[in-house]
């Protein structure tokens, strides 16, 4: 049989294969590793995966790419970014060697409000070009699907023009960027309080969102001195009843009852939990809550809590990775991420692996990515290592080698 592409010789090809859902506890484990690996591709499809020999015997390629002693992943799911804004914070670093918090930058006028104040004043084509940046960058490190959320804008007007971006960005940019809600991310200088500012969002700007079919999810920044759970929960319901989707930022700073709110409101992801406690793991657990772990976030905030995930993933609570691209955590890496997970949060390399991957996937409500097998769309690395355990190992560099988005090489150059 004649098809476009193999790739063969695989010192590792990790498949992801196994349940058809997020990956919980020892399956975790489980990459679906095949050595001497072979996948066979046509259009954009994975057509066969297997032993270099079994593949070699059943198809005739166009094309045959030799991956020995490299390995070979899906391309990285990037389930959480904050990927349209327009300036940069880097004097903010100083502020947090000196031991200043995150609360405390924002309450004296830095983080969140002057990300909106840069974002409201840029244009949507200046906003447009920044993204595109840092989506090159984020291609260039394996990210071949990304969320991307909303949130800098904070009125009608400036969340329409980022949502717009996101839209534009994907119809534009190899990366396939999921488009997140995030109205309620702080409240804005025009409000009084964050009552009058959800009445609003739920009134006004959901539905005229929802009206241009510009949002897949619905997130909101539930935590202490920004958007208590019941207001939270009311803005989720609201987007739930217009169809939309919904994820919570959960138990970042301080636990006032968000992730299980998550659990309740039946979110598909609770994003953060440094705070989350044992019965909240639990609840998630049994809801199938996937947690989205930001180690980023911690690390570039100097801080020494980072997420539970072990006892996550040994609860059986489903687990994903994300960068949290934002002017606070500024890496377009999920290489760096999965380095981060194993070292700060002892995920192993395969669990990292698993979550940046196919539970990544899940937690974007994606099954046809994140996994090569049979059917699946044909998006793949080519990193420039003999085993997966290098990508945490070989921290602060690029192991990529070649990205392949739906069968076609990415000319990662132009």
């Amino acid at each position: 049989m004649s098809i476009e592409l193999i790739v063969k010789n695989c010192s590792e090809l990790h498949t992801m294969r196994g349940p058809r859902r997020a990956r919980v506890g020892e399956e975790m484990k489980n990459t679906g590793l095949i050595e001497d690996g072979a996948l066979a591709v046509d259009e954009d499809k994975i057509l066969d995966v297997g032993n270099t020999k079994e593949i070699e015997k059943k198809y005739d390629a166009e094309k045959i790419v030799d991956a020995s002693g490299k390995t070979v992943i899906p391309g990285f799911v990037d389930p959480h970014t904050h990927l349209v804004y327009a300036g940069s914070r880097e004097d903010e670093l100083i502020m947090k060697i000196r031991g200043k918090t995150y609360m405390e930058i924002l309450e004296a006028g830095g983080g969140i409000s002057r990300t909106v104040k840069a974002t409201r004043s840029a244009s949507k084509e200046e906003l447009k070009e920044a993204m595109r940046k840092r989506m090159d960058k984020m291609l260039e490190y394996g990210t071949t699907t990304a969320e991307a959320k909303s949130g800098y804008g904070l009125d009608l007007e400036n969340e329409i023009k980022s949502l717009e971006v996101i839209k534009d960005m994907s119809d534009e940019h190899p990366i396939d960027v999921v488009p997140t809600y995030l109205g309620a991310h702080s409240l804005p200088p025009e409000f009084d309080n964050t009552k009058e500012y959800i009445d609003y969002c739920v009134r006004e700007v959901l539905p005229k969102v929802k009206e241009k079919g510009l949002a897949e999810f619905c997130d909101v920044f539930c935590e202490k001195g920004v958007f208590d759970a019941e207001e939270s929960q009311k803005l989720l319901k609201k987007a739930k009843v217009l169809g939309l989707k919904v994820k919570v930022h959960a138990d970042e700073i301080e636990n006032i009852g968000c992730s299980k709110m998550a659990s309740e409101v039946g979110a598909i992801s609770a994003e953060h939990l440094v705070k989350t406690s044992d019965s909240d793991i639990e609840r998630m657990a049994e809801a199938g809550t996937i947690g989205i772990l930001l180690p980023g976030t911690p690390f570039m905030l100097m801080e020494d809590e980072y997420s539970p995930a072990r006892k996550m993933i040994e609860k059986g609570m489903p687990v994903a990775l994300a960068t949290d691209l934002n002017p606070n955590c500024w890496t377009e890496s999920m290489q760096m991420i999965i380095t981060l997970a194993c070292l700060q949060m002892k995920m192993t390399p395969s669990e990292a692996l698993t979550a940046s991957t196919v539970n990544a996937a899940r937690a974007l409500d994606r099954k046809d990515i994140g996994v090569l097998q049979e059917g699946k769309r044909a998006d793949f690395l080519i990193l420039d290592v003999p085993n997966h355990m290098h990508i945490p190992y070989r921290f602060g560099v690029n192991l990529v080698e070649e990205v392949y988005k739906s069968g076609k090489k990415i000319d990662r150059d132009n």
